[in-house]
Order: structure tokens, then sequence, then C-alpha cells
């Protein structure tokens, strides 16, 4: 027997050829399904039928999330670099693994706080998503059983009727007038008659075109079938779209590595210089290159993951308590950065509900039978349930009117249905009531329906259409569309004789009138847009909606829709043309799934972090392309599954919350990596200068490393600190550019004061305490000399760290126009006393500190107020030069 082909692909390609009997023998299945000794064998050698969140999202890959960032990357070379420098090259009498113990705490520190938040986000998602869990109907053991759809395995017989979702991808083995739509995988909404036949051996089409295959995703529109599963989970064909879209690299990834490339840049510019100048001065090669690489360890803010993360889990749990889920808290900083958001029309800024305003004939006269007819199309297509079929089938409710419907639906026959399509934009019923003859409804789209009619009814009497007048329709139609509403045509025809239904028989129909629906806007929406405007948050719509309702709708709550933009001009423009009108345009109509994607990419291509806000199947490719996916807690199980945020209201208000919060955390992130990254440059750029003239290293490598890590712990506070309103605003994006900016601008002004220090500590403090200069002093005396030295540029560097941060925290007098958190305030205060205090206890000596006298902190005073003045009247030229501090 042939070997049985191990890739999905291979299987479907293979099995699309062959017979039924071939597939049951050489899969070992049978008719009646597998046996339960089969099941778990299958499971192991095929997997799980698994798509999507739950599948990306297992332990693992929240690890993987949680530990393993550029930033983690960095720490971790770095502390194999002070593993290198304080233990393994140093010697017996001072070996120090403190440094790599505190970097490693750092790193684990960070990734826990992530995978707490992360961990408690995903069980509620999980529950969402459990509490609608998909169950399919399968044969196993020869008896039918109801079970989740994740529980499938390759070779299971699955029962498919109409309004099912096919759960992983099929060989068909029986069909009975199945009917589906691909439009998920495709994009395309063209229905399709599914067969089981073999296909030709020659055949080389592509697999969604194969018609004895049934593939995860598509929607059974009418008929029934049964078939054997070829593949599941992530090796279905569109598991496998689904992976190559969530491998889109998302905003915050991009700005993670701009920003952590700026860092190496740094590290291997100042690193090299550092061992050079401190080798030369010197002379003592070993001892320079263990200094240098403790200075890369010195320029890196080691608690950059904890931070960030912070950050981030404290504005998920902000949402969380704002009606919520952060699924992936990179989520807020994207949130924060959006510009753009894309939303549908239908259920975001109108209702969910759609009513039946009007049911008229030819003329604009309300018409009981055309609501008869509408209600008779509605009640027997076998198509899944919308919108408008609902709100037609709303009428059986009328008052007075129950028994005539009830009796209206009990009196005809079904014989067979043309389910609606994309394509010919409508639905057919051919019934009988057992009277006459047999006759078929058609409803669907105004243009396409009334393309089809030869006749008009009006008043019991049927007149032939003018070719030459074909104003009527238009007269009725158009006024209705341009405030908004949506309008469906109602056709039939008498087919005697008939049973079964073709294309064909939509044609030389009989225009009976129209059905008139309103979605009117939320009373919310207007105010919601509004919001966002200020926010600086362009909302583009995004709708399969006819191009008038949409329109109509939009103007209503004040979004531009002067151009509107159809799915069919805009793939009619060339891609530079696409280019410009996706910037110019903020209302597309007529929308195919796929199109949305493609609007998207454009946008991103464009500069733009992108929102998507989707619910339903058919925006998965949409939401997953976006730098920020939104779901809403009664979206489709895949929806919720693919989305980075799920909201528990469908409101945009919630997501004005998640903007704001997004930026706070932006804010403060930004603070602590600017800011530090900044102060630790001007460090470092202070001890490439001293180094070329003192004859000692102006700081210990633990001393370094230590500053670094007291300063980093003090800015642990900085994800509760205060954020202005103006830094809300607008929407910020992370950029390495603007980084290495801010530390070439600011880290010098600390480096002069640092320089000054030096001077000070050389010439004046150093020689007056000990009687002479370095050069003279004997060596115990020098060793003294080096520590008042090492001691006082430890305090002045933490004080003006500390107060760097207060000064750069905002744009505006930092204590008099905007002033820090309470918790910020009480951690940076008490830390910068206590750490001062270190230099008079027994500890001092141990990090090679020793106590000063008090004319050395009225020199701190006069430096730090001078600093003070200096980095403000910087700081208002940093932002007159360039509109923003980070």
């Amino acid at each position: 027997m042939e070997q049985i082909p191990s890739s999905p692909q291979e299987r479907l390609r293979r099995y699309a050829r062959e017979d039924v009997e071939t597939l049951y023998r050489e899969l070992r299945v049978t008719p009646g399904g597998l046996s339960r000794e089969q099941i778990p064998r299958m499971r192991e050698k095929y997997g799980e039928n698994r798509i999507g969140y739950r599948t990306e999202e297992g332990p693992g890959a929240r690890l993987r999330r949680a530990f393993i960032t550029p930033f983690s990357v960095i720490l971790l070379v770095l502390a194999a670099v002070s593993f290198v420098t304080d233990v393994w090259l140093d010697s017996n009498f001072s070996r120090n693994g403190t440094t790599v113990a505190l970097i490693l705490l750092m790193l684990v520190a960070g990734g826990a706080v992530r995978l707490l938040q992360e961990r408690r986000a995903g069980s509620a998602a999980d529950r969402l998503i459990g509490e609608r869990a998909i169950t399919v109907s399968v044969r196993r053991g020869g008896q039918v059983l109801r079970i989740p759809a994740e529980e499938l395995v390759v070779g299971d017989v699955v029962l498919l009727s109409t309004g099912d979702r096919v759960p992983a991808d099929l060989r068909l083995t029986g069909v009975h007038g199945l009917f589906v739509s691909q439009s998920l995988l495709t994009g395309e909404s063209t229905v399709l008659e599914k067969t089981v036949s073999p296909l030709p051996p020659e055949c080389s089409a592509a697999l969604s075109a194969c018609s004895n295959l049934a593939f995860t995703g598509s929607s059974v529109l009418s008929g029934s079938g049964e078939g054997v599963v070829l593949a599941v989970g992530p090796h279905t064909v569109y598991g496998s779209y689904l992976r190559e879209l969530q491998e889109t690299r998302r905003s915050f990834d991009q700005g993670a590595n701009s920003i952590a490339w700026v860092l190496i840049r740094f590290m291997t510019t100042l690193v090299p210089v550092v061992f050079v100048i401190s080798a030369l001065t010197r002379g003592d090669w070993g001892t320079s290159f263990l200094f240098a690489l403790s200075v890369a360890v010195g320029l890196t803010p080691e608690m950059l993951p904890v931070v960030i993360n912070a950050c981030l889990a404290r504005g998920s749990a902000a949402m969380g308590r704002k009606q919520t889920i952060v699924k992936n808290i990179n989520a807020m900083q994207s949130f924060g950065s959006m510009d753009v958001l894309c939303v549908d029309k239908t259920g975001t800024l109108t209702g969910d509900e759609i009513h039946l305003e009007y049911y008229l004939d030819i003329l604009g006269e309300e018409s009981s039978t055309v609501l008869d007819c509408a209600y008779l199309n509605s009640l027997c297509h076998g198509g899944p349930s919308n919108h408008l079929d609902r709100a037609i089938l709303a009428c059986s409710g009328m008052p007075g009117r129950e028994a005539h419907f009830q009796a209206l639906g009990q009196r005809v026959r079904k014989w067979d249905e043309l389910p609606f399509d994309y394509t010919r934009k409508c639905a057919s019923v051919l019934l009988s009531d057992g009277e006459g003859e047999p006759f078929m409804i058609t409803k669907g789209a105004v243009e396409q329906v009334y393309a089809r009619c030869r006749r008009v009814f009006h008043r019991g009497e049927t007149v032939e259409i003018d070719p030459a007048d074909a104003g009527g329709v238009h007269t009725v139609v158009d006024e209705m569309l341009e405030d908004g509403m949506k309008v469906l045509a109602v056709a039939g025809r008498r087919l005697p004789g008939k049973q079964k239904l073709c294309p064909e028989d939509e044609r030389e129909l009989t225009l009976l009138g129209y059905l008139v629906f309103f979605d009117a806007p939320k009373r919310s929406a207007a105010q919601a847009l509004g919001r966002l405007r200020e926010l600086h948050v362009r909302v583009k719509v995004l709708t399969g909606d006819h191009r008038s309702v949409a329109g109509s709708v939009c103007r209503r709550l004040g979004i531009p829709a002067e151009q509107i933009l159809t799915g069919e001009a805009l793939m009619a423009l060339t891609e530079d043309a696409r280019i410009t009108a996706v910037e110019q345009t903020d209302v597309f109509a007529e929308l195919t799934p796929g199109q949305k994607s493609e609007l998207i990419r454009l946008l991103r291509e464009n500069g733009h972090t992108v929102g998507f806000l989707g619910d339903g199947m058919n925006d998965l490719a949409a939401m997953t392309s976006a730098d920020v996916g939104i779901s809403v807690d009664t979206a489709a199980p895949a929806a919720k599954e693919a989305a980075d945020v799920i909201l528990l209201k469908k409101d945009l208000n919630v997501l004005e919350q998640g903007i704001l919060e997004g930026r706070r955390a932006f804010a403060n992130m930004s603070k602590y990596i600017h800011i530090t990254a900044s102060s630790n440059f001007g460090n470092i750029f202070s001890i490439v200068l001293a180094s070329a003239f003192l004859p000692f290293l102006p700081m210990t490598s633990i001393q370094l490393l230590l500053l670094n890590l007291l300063y980093d712990l003090l800015c642990m506070t900085l994800p509760w600190d205060r954020v202005d309103g103006e830094d809300c605003g607008r929407p910020s994006i992370w950029s390495g550019h603007t980084l290495g900016r801010f530390m070439r601008f600011f880290g010098p002004v600390s480096s002069l004061f640092d320089l000054l220090t030096f001077a000070f500590l050389y010439w004046v403090l150093c020689p007056s305490l000990l009687g002479g200069g370095y050069a003279a002093l004997s060596g115990a005396m020098q060793e003294q000399y080096a520590m008042l030295f090492h001691t006082g540029w430890f305090l002045e560097s933490m004080w003006t760290q500390v107060l760097i941060l207060h000064m750069l925290r905002t744009r505006h007098i930092p204590f008099v126009q905007s002033r820090a958190s309470g918790v910020v305030w009480l951690v940076t205060s008490g830390g910068l006393l206590a750490l001062t205090a270190v230099v008079y206890t027994p500890a001092a000596a141990w990090l090679g500190l020793t106590p000063l006298p008090g004319v050395y902190f009225l020199f701190l005073a006069g430096m730090v107020l001078c600093y003070m003045l200096l980095v403000t009247l910087a700081k208002r030229y940093y932002l007159r030069r360039y509109h923003t501090l980070w």
C-alpha cells in the first residue's frame, strides 16, 4: 500500500483526487467513525484542533514573551559580562557576584510581573471563549455524538448541516445540496456547491477551489453533508494562514528593537574608547579591560524589563476595571501610540439591532403582499440567520397579525433554494402552497434584483417594464438610501413543474416592491468620536454595507464622508494611488474581508499605528494585520482568540479609556528609558573624559554598578507616577532615533557637572584633607585620596540622577507646575537621604566609600541648584526645537 502523505497539504491534495473507499482504507477509518482506541493515537500523531489564541498563548508562548525580549537579551549578555569581570577573572579576595545576582533578579522580576498579568487576562479570555465554544456532530464507533470542536482528530467523521461552521479541513464523503462560503479563507464571498466526486489526476487547481474539500471556518449556507477530517488546528489551510498573519511585527516589537539597538550602539562605541584611554593612561590593560566591560553594564538600565512590564501591567489592570480584558499587555503601548482606529459600522457606530421600517410597493405605498413574500423568503431559506432576516421575521409579532403569519408559514412547502452570495447579491426560495404552481421568491440588493426583472406588480396588475424607464426605481429608493436606510428589493415568478432551482431561474422576474430598514446611530457614538478626535485618533470606517447607507450614517456622526471608496474602486487603483487614497478617505464601503486587511496594510506602511475593532470571522485577517486587534465578548470565538484586547462592552467610549491608559503607560515607560539612559550615558561620558587625566579610576566597577542599580530601584515607582494631560493628548511611538537624540543632548549636561565635581574633589577637597596632591602622597594615602574622590562623585551622581528624574519627567517646571505622585516623592526623597547616610555606616568600607566633611555638602548644594537651573533652560530649548520631550 502506498505511504500516506504526512504533510497536511499533501493529504488534502492527495485525497481530493482519490475516491472515498481509498480514503477510508488508507486512513484506517470506517463510515461509522473512529473507535475509542484510535482517537488518542490520531491526536498524538497529527496534533490537536486548536487555532489562534488558545494555540499560540500556551504557557510556553507566554514564558517566551515574558522573558525573551530585546531588553532581557541585553541584560543576559551583561550578566554574563559581570560574571566574567566580577567573579571569574577577579581575584579570590575580591570576588563579588552581587551584580550578576541583581541583574538576574531584575530579569526574573520583570518577567514575573508580565507573566502574572497576562495569565490573569488569559484566564478571563479563556472563560469568555469557553462560554461560546463551538460544538460539532461526529460519528464515532457507529454513534452520532456532539463534542467540542477542539476534540476533533484526523480521521473523525464530521456531520455538517445548514448554519454550521466547518471545524477542520475535510474530505467530503457525502453531500445533499451542500453550499458553503469560504470568505474567511479567500476573502471572496462567492457561494460554492460541494461534491464528493474525486478530482481528475491532472487537476492542479488551488486547494480552495477543490469542490470535494471543506475548509476550517467555512460557513454551511444550505444543505447537509459529511466528511473525514484530514487536517486539524494550525495544520489546516486557515490555521497556517492565520499563523502567517500573526508573524506580522507589531509596533511595540519594532519600537523595542529600535531602543535596544540604540543602547547596543552606544555600548559598542563607548566601551572600546574607555578601554583604550584607561589602558594608555595607567598601563594596566587587564584592569582597564574589566573596567570597560563594567561600563557596558553601567550604561544599561538594569530595571528596564521590570519598569516596562510594570507600566504595561498597571495599565492592563486599570483597563480590567473598565470592562476590558488585555490579553497581550504589549497592546497597552499599541493603544497609546494608535493614531488610526478602523471600525465596522454595524454594532459599533450603529446599534446591533436593525429594524424593518417600511414595506412598500413599487410606487412607495405600504404593501402587505411585499411583507408576506419577504417573510416567506426569510422563513424558508436555509442560510445562517442575519440581522435583516431577523428584522423581517420579527414582524410575526405585530399586534393582531400573529395568527396570519403563523398560518402563512404553515401553508407553504419549500422545494429548493439558491442561497445568498456576494456575486448575485440575492437569495431565492422555491415554494408551493398546495393549491397552485410552485413559485419563487427572490430578495436582495435593489440593483441586482431589478436587473433580473421584466415586469412590475402594482395593485393586482402586472405591467411590462419599459427598458427606457430605469429611473423609476431610483425615484423611490435613492432618497431612502441617502437618509441612511438600507433597501432590499422583493421579486417573484411562477415556475410550473419545477422542484429544483438553478441560477438561470432568477430572470424574467416580477418586481413586487421594497423593504426599508433603518440602523440608527448609537447615541454615544458621536460623543465618543469627538473625544477620539480630541485625542488625535482618526477613525476610519471599513464596512461591507452599501456606500449610500455607510455615507449617511457617517455624516450623521460627523465622520467626513464626501469621498467614499468602495472595495471595487479600491482594487481598480494602482498601488501608488491606493497609498494616497487610504490617507484621504475615511469611509470605505462594500468591502470584502481581504480588502479590509489590505487597507490596514497600506495604513501601516504609511507609518500609522493601526487598531481594528471587529467581531466576526470575516474580521480575522484585519484584526491580525493591525497593530492592536480589538474584539468584544459577543464576538465569534475565533475573533476573540485572535484579538489582543476584548471589550466587555461594544462602545467607543471604552476604547477612549484604553487609549488614555495606554498613553499613560507609554509616558511612564518613556520617562524611565530616556532619563535613565541619558543619565547613565552622562556618567560614562564623564568616565571617558576623566580616565584620560586621572591617575586612578574615577569610580570602581562595583560602585558604578551599585549606583546604577540603586537609582533603578528608586525608578520602580515610575509606573505609579502622574502623567501630564498634554502627554496623553497625542499618540507617541517608541523610537531609537529620539532616544539617541535625548541621550546626546542631556547626557553631556550631566557630564559638565561631573567634571566640575572632579575638579573640586581632585584639586580642592582631597588635597586640603590629606595635605597634598595625589602624586606627592604615599601609597596608603593615595588609596585614601581615591576613596574620598569616589565617595564625592558617588554622592553627586546619585543626587543629580534623582533630581533629573524629577526635572525631565515633565515638560513643565517641576515641583511647581507639575509634581510627581506621592509614591514617587516618598521613595525618591527617602532613598536619596538613605543612600547619602550610607557613607557614614560600616557598609561604606565594604563599598569603598568614606565619610565626607560638611564643606563638601555645601559645595554639593550649590552644584545641585546650578544643575537644576541649567537642565530647566536646556529643556526649554529642547522643547522649542523638537516639540516633544520623549
